[in-house]
Order: C-alpha cells, then structure tokens, then sequence
C-alpha cells in the first residue's frame, strides 16, 4: 500500500488511501493491546506451625485475579515487603489455587523467611503478571502481634477420647486419610469428649487442631494426632 501511494500523482486519493493507512494502524493496535490482569481482593494471615522449638510463622497468601483474557492468561505472581527489599515469587506451577463461591483463588500457605526469622510487619505489595508482560498491582497491611497472643494449642487423642488445650476464640478439626489427603474440616463441639461424637468420615486416621483468632488474622496449626 506504501509503494502504491508513493507512485500516485500529487493531490490524487491522498485522504482516502491515508484514513485507510490510519484505520489499519488503529486495528493492528488494538489486536496487539491485550487485557492487564487485575487483583479484585486479596488477604495476608498469619499461621503459627508447630515445631521443636518457638512456632514458626507462616503467610496465608491469597489473591482473586481477574483477567479478560481468563485466569489461565496469568503465569506469575508477587509478593513484596519494599522497606527490606524483600520478596517472594510464585509462577502457575508454585501456587495453589481453590474455588470458593464460583470463584478461584491461587496463592500459597507457605510464605516464610529463608533464615527461620520471624515475617516482618507493616505494607506488602502484590503484583500479578500474566503471559503477555501485562501487570497490576495492589498494597497490603499487616500488622499482626509480633509475639502470638495465645499460647501454642495442644491436641491429645487417647482411648478414643480428645482433648484440646487452647485460649483461641475458634478450633476446627482438619481430618485426613490414610495417604494423608484432605477429607474434611469440623468445627469442635467442645475442649474434650468422645472422638465417636465428631462424625468423622470413616476413612479417616488422623487429625491435625486449626486454632483460629479472626480479629488479628493469625491461626495456629498443631503436627498430625492418630485417631485409631
């Protein structure tokens, strides 16, 4: 079309050999521009894991992306703490996903500091990227106590019968299954009884106790206890 317009005598066709130049750029913008991924919600909570010594922190992290090029367009995402220069990095084969409501969720439960040192409070930033180089992000507080509130929850199952030693506002059972599968999550009646009151899933073999305090967004989770 450039060499045809250079060959054509002055004044003849110019404006309309030049809107349809224009037009085709217009359209090979568009068809190359692709949708940014964006961040619709988002959370950072605190898990205390049990160890042989002081409980070792762990981040919840979760983000629900949107992108109208679908989910599957989004191949990475970030985590960052600026004031240390510190970060966590998590591609579509690092991070876990689940639905919830409809909607899918991909983050990991294991955002953790190399050295064992505890996770540092204050502003993290989120950025999501996806496969065309497109990118958001989205700031994140938090600010959970620098020392736990409550001591560590003890989970004992003897004889068929549990108890549990906890000052959390909220203890759930996490149950699994012989290969160490997740069956299903129970919320605890009460500090002690009968394992046989729980209902369990027949197929289960141990339990681990979910200490939960929602205000302060931090839970703690106790090792795997045999219930047969």
């Amino acid at each position: 079309m450039i060499m045809a317009y250079s060959k054509l005598p002055i004044g003849i066709n110019k404006r309309p050999l030049f809107q349809c130049w224009l037009g085709l750029m217009v359209l090979l913008f568009l068809s190359c521009s692709r949708a940014e991924p964006t961040i619709s919600y988002g959370f950072i909570r605190l898990v205390y894991y049990q160890s042989s010594g002081r409980p070792q922190e762990r981040f919840s992290f979760f983000v629900l992306p949107a992108d109208d090029d679908g989910i599957e367009d989004i191949n990475e995402l970030y985590l960052y703490f600026d004031r240390e220069g510190l970060f966590w990095t998590l591609s579509a084969e690092d991070w876990i996903s689940y639905e919830s409501e409809g909607q899918t969720w991909i983050g990991s439960r294991s955002i953790t500091m190399v050295d064992g040192e505890n996770l540092p409070r204050g502003q993290y930033r989120a950025v999501i990227m996806d496969k065309g180089g497109e990118k958001s992000e989205r700031i994140f507080s938090f600010d959970a106590p620098e020392e736990p509130r409550f001591a560590f929850p003890v989970l004992t199952v003897v004889d068929g019968q549990y108890r549990i030693e906890s000052l959390y506002p909220v203890n759930r059972f996490i149950c699994y299954d012989e290969a160490g599968e997740l069956l299903t999550i129970i919320d605890a009646p009460a500090k002690e009884g009968a394992v046989s009151v729980l209902n369990l899933p027949s197929n289960a073999r141990t339990v681990a106790l979910w200490a939960e305090d929602a205000e302060y967004l931090t839970s703690a989770l106790t090792e795997l206890v045999p219930i047969q």
